[in-house]
This record gives structure tokens, C-alpha cells and sequence, in this order.
């Protein structure tokens, strides 16, 4: 039996509407939820000031300091592309270029490659976690959309085991994503990567050279495992009576 044009069009209608539908479902997850609050940050901040976590800040008892100020929109293992795995977590300024501060989140030393215009990377000799385990942060987006660096002057390109103490301004939020013409919002990215036995780090791109941030921010980082709730530090209960 031969099928009709109209035939051909409504049967590509059917198709085209069930994988919407699917698609939709696919995104009927925390992730697709963290899509959402993310627009509704960067399209009015504003309006959830009770979002924000700050630079600096120390949640209960946690061994690193908050790196930058913003809203954590993004987690650790959260996946808001197809086939792709967050390996650090995204914290949104909501504010423009080179405005929002980042600091150091632990005492280390810092490294900036000659080629990185938005990057440093801080290795901490002893996990505080872990002790005598070498661990990285890693830091990125300081530039903005053309790649002009908002990385503290303290740290040019080609910087090697530069000392840096917790709360040390590292530089400021910006939107660089490697391409001018689909620069990305401005935030930070911020993980924790693992050495290589040898005293390098690990590549970040790969999320089994990560670690979950939770235990090292005392805060629900991890996109698996917190499904809804927003990242904050819980308010200090008041002592006595």
C-alpha cells in the first residue's frame, strides 16, 4: 500500500511529536530542574537573594571557604548535555564581567599555564580530608567572552607554585567559553581534581578524575544524589536557652 504525501507529512508529525515527548521526559529531572532555576537566575538574580551563598563563606564545618559568590547552579555529576558529565559545580555571579570576587577556597600554591587566560589551578599538598593525599582546585571563566583576563595581576601566565592562603582574591567571574561568538553566563567553575600519583594533576575534563565537592564545601553538591534542593548554607542556630 502506497502512503500519500499527506500521509508521509502526518507520519512524520506522529515521529516528530513523540521524540518531543521523549525528549521532554528526558528532561523531567533534576537536571532539567536546574535548568530552569539557572534561566530564572541569570534572567533576574534579584529575585532569590536567598540563593546566594558568599565568597568566603565557611558552611558548619567544612575545611574549604566558599570560592566565589553567587548561586550554585549547577552540581558535580549533573548532566545538562546529552552524554556529558559535570566534573566541578557552576556558580552564577549574577552580575557582570569581572564584578563577582574568587578566592582561594584552601591554603596552596598556584599554577597558571602560559596558555590559560581564564584558569588557575591551586595544588593543595594534604588533603584535608584525606591527609597526605595531594589534591587540585581548579578554577575557571576568570575572562571575559574575548578571552581578556580578569585573573589578579598577582598571577600573569606562566605562573609556577605561587603561595596562596584561604580568601586570597584569585580574580573575577567572567563568561569565557573558548568561543568569542557563544560566550557562556557569567559564573565560575570550580572543581576538585585528583594527582596523578607523580605530583600532576589529573585531566578535568574526565569526571573519574574528580572528586564530589560536598564533603569539602559542607553543602549538597552532588547532581545524583541532592535532586531539588538548592545549595546553602543552613542559618547558624542561636546558642543557649
Amino acid at each position: 500500500m502506497r502512503i500519500s504525501t499527506l500521509g508521509w507529512l502526518l507520519l512524520s508529525g506522529m515521529i516528530l511529536a513523540l521524540a518531543g515527548l521523549f525528549f521532554i521526559f528526558l528532561r523531567r529531572d533534576d537536571s532539567g530542574l536546574r535548568n530552569q532555576r539557572v534561566w530564572s537566575w541569570l534572567t533576574d538574580p534579584t529575585s532569590h537573594p536567598e540563593w546566594v551563598i558568599r565568597a568566603g563563606e565557611r558552611c558548619a564545618e567544612a575545611p574549604f571557604l566558599m570560592p566565589t559568590t553567587g548561586f550554585v547552579g549547577f552540581l558535580w555529576d549533573d548532566s545538562f548535555r546529552v552524554g556529558h558529565r559535570h566534573q566541578g559545580i557552576d556558580i552564577f555571579g549574577g552580575t557582570d564581567n569581572n564584578l563577582t570576587p574568587v578566592v582561594a577556597a584552601y591554603d596552596g600554591y598556584l599554577t597558571r599555564l602560559p596558555e590559560w587566560r581564564s584558569a588557575v589551578i591551586l595544588r593543595i599538598p594534604s588533603d584535608p580530608l584525606n591527609p597526605g593525599r595531594q589534591i587540585w582546585a581548579y578554577y575557571t571563566h576568570m575572562a571575559d567572552e574575548q578571552g581578556n583576563s580578569f585573573i589578579d595581576a598577582r598571577f600573569p601566565p606562566g605562573s609556577q607554585e605561587v603561595a596562596v592562603k584561604a580568601g586570597d582574591l584569585l580574580g573575577y567571574q567572567g563568561n569565557f567559553s573558548g568561543d568569542p561568538n557563544n560566550p557562556v553566563g557569567v559564573h565560575l567553575h570550580f572543581s576538585i581534581v585528583r594527582d596523578d600519583g607523580t605530583g600532576r594533576y589529573l585531566n578535568e575534563l574526565e569526571i573519574g578524575n574528580t572528586l564530589d565537592p560536598s564533603p569539602y564545601l559542607g553543602l549538597p553538591l552532588n547532581g545524583q544524589r541532592n535532586t531539588s534542593e538548592i545549595p546553602i548554607c543552613s542559618p547558624e542556630k542561636p546558642s543557649g536557652g
